[in-house]
């Protein structure tokens, strides 16, 4: 194909992604998707979860040629997986892709006026409903591009693609390391790219090449003695909430650094430091204020969303604050989430912090894990991330910011790790697109950008594959 050739049809297919906006098929298609209540946090969902992928994602990649298998979880009651695979030729690379059909809770009773979790709403720029970012209206975009490149290449792409769906990502992924494990085969890829999470902000694209992990924690002091009087029996019994407000206090100081070297990790440095440096953080409607004295100050304020450990406190109980009684608590816990990024010690969190307590005098606080996922991160000189980035700016005529790392954590080992990829997130939403929360919504602009930006991408890779 000639470079005049190419250039027309690389020109056609964002056509054909932007047209999907304009005539309505890219809305329609959402408001299908976000109409199906598949919360995977709901115990009752099990079937919602099924027709995501039964009667929305299978005939959609039959369409464009895929086959299509449905797995059930390796872990016994959780909710199904699918593998798609568009071969065109063996001898040819493969791209894997990803996407998650599962969302949180709806909280239907929290969503503003003339807006509602199952019903996709347009007021203005915003596009309305529960999976609109996270991650219906993710893959949707994806499929669009995919759908418009075959289009525009009279049904070849020139390399293979495969699609895994999980149906638990709202829940910790439930399953998919270890089925990772179990169909590395019929997962065999040469590079992975995949769309979740947030862009930098709600003007720049972005690309980020990993995420921080987590480790979800509790802490749980309970003396064993019942509730009781906090006058008669107060000052010569344990009160469990002082033990755990002084066993979360010796973890951080008052303005958030954490102090238990068991929590900590190296701090950023070299390339991925100085490439933290450079992203301005906040400033836009709809984003939070800003602590430039909150955790690691001395660094950037880049250098600490995307390069540091961070200690939050998610949830903390004890007695009842909306009814309070006159009594000394039995039981006190806090739940906490520690964000990871590579060098952190989490595997031995339990014993470390276990130790680290017992040192403070405070050994009755009881840790308990919870639940993670390790961190991740590509060489930023990786040749996939500049292919990425040249291809996305070619589209958009914009910059593109490359991030390290997502500050968030996303299931990014399964394909880094248990599937040894490269691998390379292409956003399209913004931090402040109220996931997980009352009011979730997409931009209009942002999926417009992500149409184009993923149609340039597939049609690039048949044109010249990485190296």
């Amino acid at each position: 194909m000639s470079q005049t050739t190419s250039q027309h049809g690389r020109q056609t297919a964002l056509q054909f992604a932007a047209a999907t906006m304009k005539n309505g098929q890219f809305i329609d298609t959402l408001t299908r998707r976000v109409a199906i209540a598949s919360e995977s946090q709901n115990p009752n969902a099990s079937a919602e979860l099924m027709t995501y992928l039964t009667d929305e994602i299978q005939p959609t990649l039959m369409k464009l040629g895929f086959d299509c298998e449905i797995f059930a979880n390796p872990i016994p009651a959780c909710p199904p997986l699918l593998i798609a695979q568009r071969i065109e030729d063996e001898s040819l690379p493969t791209l894997l892709t990803y996407g998650h059909g599962d969302v949180t809770n709806g909280q239907v009773e929290l969503w503003q006026e003339g807006t509602h979790p199952w019903e996709l709403t347009q007021i203005e720029e915003k596009i309305f409903g529960r999976g609109t970012a996270d991650n219906k209206g993710q893959h949707t975009i994806n499929l669009f591009a995919l759908e418009s490149v075959l289009k525009a290449r009279d049904g070849k792409l020139g390399y293979n693609v495969k699609i895994l769906f999980e149906m638990s990502e709202e829940v910790g992924s439930k399953g998919l390391e270890q089925f990772c494990f179990e169909q590395k085969e019929a997962l065999k890829a040469d590079l992975f790219l995949a769309s979740d999470g947030p862009r930098l902000n709600a003007k720049t694209p972005t690309i980020f090449l990993g995420s921080r992990g987590v480790c979800q924690f509790r802490l749980r002091c309970e003396t064993g003695n019942g509730a009781r009087h906090s006058g008669n029996w107060g000052g010569v019994i344990t009160n469990p909430v002082t033990r755990l407000q002084h066993a979360l206090a010796s973890l951080t100081t008052a303005d958030g650094r954490i102090t238990a070297e068991c929590l900590r990790a190296p701090l950023p440095s070299g390339l991925t430091a100085e490439m933290m440096r450079e992203l301005t953080v906040g400033g836009y409607a709809g984003d939070p204020t800003l602590n430039d004295q909150w955790g690691e100050k001395e660094l950037s304020v880049g250098e600490r969303l995307f390069g540091c450990n961070t200690l939050e406190v998610i949830a903390i109980g004890a007695g009842d604050v909306e009814k309070p009684i006159g009594a000394i608590p039995d039981v006190a816990e806090a739940v906490c989430h520690l964000r990871i990024v590579p060098g952190t010690d989490w595997q031995n969190l339990v014993v470390n912090l276990s130790a680290f307590l017992e040192e403070k005098g405070l050994g009755d606080v009881k840790v308990t894990f919870e639940g993670g996922y390790s961190a991740t991160r590509l060489d930023p000189t990786h040749p996939w991330v500049g292919f990425v980035k040249r291809s996305m700016e070619t589209s958009l005529e914009k910059t593109v910011t490359v991030l390290p790392n997502l500050g968030g954590t996303i299931p990014n080992h399964c394909f880094a790790d248990v599937l040894a990829l490269p691998t390379v997130w292409m956003p399209h939403s913004y931090p402040s697109c109220k996931q997980h929360a009352p009011n979730e919504h997409l931009l209009e602009n942002v999926v417009e950008q992500g149409l184009l930006a993923a149609a340039g991408l597939f049609w690039d890779l048949g044109e010249h594959w990485p190296e």
